[in-house]
C-alpha cells in the first residue's frame, strides 16, 4: 500500500485483518462431503467489554454486520463509491454503444482513412483499450484517494467486534 499522506495518517493500520482468516463456517465439510453453510449463533451469550450491548449481552456478526451497514461512515463510503461508478459506467457505456452504431450505421465513416492504412474505425477501437485502462486507472485512483482509508477503517472496526465475540479466537490483529 502506498504511504498514506494527510488526515489520521499514522493511526491508520495498513495491514488486512482478514489475511489468512477463513470465516467460521464456510468451506467446511460436515462429515458428510456436503459443505455447511455460514454458522450464526441462535444464542447470544453473556458479555462484558468490547460489542456488549446494554443489556450485557453480546450482539451477533450479523447484529454488527448490519449496524455497520447502517452507520454513517459506511454510507458516506458506499455514496463515494456510487459518484464515481456511475457517472463512469454510463459515459463508457455510450461510447462503446457510439462506436458499434457508428461501425453498423455508418461504414463510409469508420472506412475514411486518416493515416496511410489507418481508418476511423481502427483509431476508435484503439480509444476503446486506451479508455478502458484510462477508466482503470481512474477507478483505481479515486478508490485510493477517497475510499480505501475509510473503508479500511470500517473493515478494522467490523474485525475487532466480531473477533472480541469469540473469546477462543486470536485477538485482533494476531495471526494464528
Amino acid at each position: 500500500m502506498e504511504k498514506q499522506e494527510g488526515r489520521g495518517a499514522q493511526a491508520v493500520r495498513t495491514d488486512d485483518p482478514w489475511y489468512d482468516a477463513l470465516a467460521s463456517g464456510w468451506g467446511e465439510l460436515d462429515g458428510t462431503g456436503t459443505p455447511t453453510g455460514p454458522v450464526a449463533s441462535a444464542t447470544a451469550e453473556p458479555a462484558a467489554g468490547i460489542g456488549a450491548a446494554e443489556d450485557g449481552v453480546r450482539p451477533r456478526a450479523a447484529d454488527i454486520y448490519l449496524e455497520v451497514q447502517r452507520s454513517a461512515a459506511f454510507q458516506e463510503v458506499r455514496a463515494r463509491y456510487r459518484r464515481f461508478v456511475v457517472p463512469a459506467t454510463v459515459a463508457f457505456l455510450g461510447w462503446y454503444l457510439a462506436y458499434v452504431v457508428a461501425a453498423t450505421t455508418a461504414p463510409d465513416l469508420m472506412a475514411r482513412p486518416v493515416a496511410g492504412a489507418v481508418n476511423v474505425a481502427m483509431v476508435a477501437g484503439l480509444g476503446q483499450f486506451l479508455s478502458t485502462f484510462l477508466l482503470t486507472w481512474a477507478y483505481s485512483r479515486h478508490a485510493r484517494l477517497h475510499r480505501d482509508r475509510d473503508a479500511l477503517d470500517l473493515r478494522w472496526s467490523v474485525f475487532d467486534r466480531t473477533r472480541s465475540r469469540d473469546p477462543g479466537r486470536a485477538a485482533a490483529g494476531e495471526r494464528r
